[in-house]
């Protein structure tokens, strides 16, 4: 598979806080263009080097504007000059019960980290394809493999874009286009602050999600940083042939070969523990 050359252009979403920005800096530190895309492009912090665009994957309208936003950047999108490493990195981290969730908020979270995804990376692969060369990096969850209580939607969105990606690799190898899903663990990124939750706080579910909630909260701050998830996700960048899954944090390694071992209950059940949960 051709490799993707320092000084060509990586496109990162959600690049001015967490894994996003840490994972813009290593591209720029390896010695790409690199672009970066925010809902507030003119107020967001971007990290030195790195171009800011507008992109909010929430709403349609804003990603059809993209491929314009990257043409205003000198980017043509065909075999001369385009996007050829993208990471899809922005997302909604979203909790609550199953019978609590509205329609609103199912909606919103797979639009987010599905569609949205799904339709940036649209966005850019007829370049690529025309280039022959490419590395597209979906940024997914261990959740997206091992589900947890309350926290259905994320993990179902997540799971959701793991198969389009494994899905996509198939397809698109034989243009040279390298398809890969990165699945982080807990990562202290002061996530809690941003959660969306929905829950009722009298509702019958509402002491054991506060249970579960508080100890994600503590597991995450004492995670991995977002630059050890960024190393991890320059390895499909840079390697000959990307693996299909790289997973980082929660003791992934052990955790993904226990799941090769025991039913899929007991695996739950493990994770449910980890969480307060019994």
């Amino acid at each position: 598979m051709p490799p993707v050359r320092p000084g060509e252009t990586a496109l990162v979403t959600g690049a001015t806080s967490g894994i996003g920005r840490a994972v813009a800096v290593a591209l720029r530190d390896a010695g790409f263009r690199v672009l970066g895309t925010s809902r507030t492009p003119h107020t967001a912090d971007a990290p030195e080097g790195v171009e800011l665009l507008p992109l909010d994957l929430a709403d349609p309208a804003s990603i059809a504007l993209l491929p314009g936003e990257l043409r205003s950047r000198g980017l043509s999108g065909s075999a001369d000059g385009g996007v050829t490493v993208l990471v899809n990195n922005a997302g909604e981290s979203q909790n609550g019960p199953v019978e609590e969730l509205p329609r609103s908020a199912l909606e919103r979270v797979f639009q987010i980290n599905t569609i949205g995804q799904i339709e940036v990376t649209q966005k850019v692969l007829t370049g690529m394809r025309n280039s022959r060369r490419g590395r597209v990096i979906f940024i997914g969850s261990m959740l997206g493999s091992f589900p947890l209580a309350y926290r259905g939607s994320y993990g179902a969105s997540k799971a959701a874009v793991r198969q389009f990606a494994f899905a996509a690799r198939r397809e698109l190898r034989g243009f040279g286009i390298g398809v890969s899903v990165v699945e982080p663990g807990a990562i202290a990124t002061g996530l809690s602050a941003r959660r969306t939750v929905y829950v009722d706080p009298d509702g019958p579910y509402a002491g054991e999600f506060t249970t579960m909630l508080r100890r994600l909260n503590r597991n995450e701050s004492r995670g991995i940083s977002a630059e050890r998830v960024a190393a991890e996700i320059m390895k499909p960048v840079t390697a000959a042939r990307p693996a299909p899954l790289y997973a980082v944090g929660s003791q992934a390694p052990l955790a993904f070969a226990a799941a090769r071992l025991l039913p899929r209950d007991a695996m739950a059940g493990i994770l449910a523990r980890r969480h307060g949960l019994r």
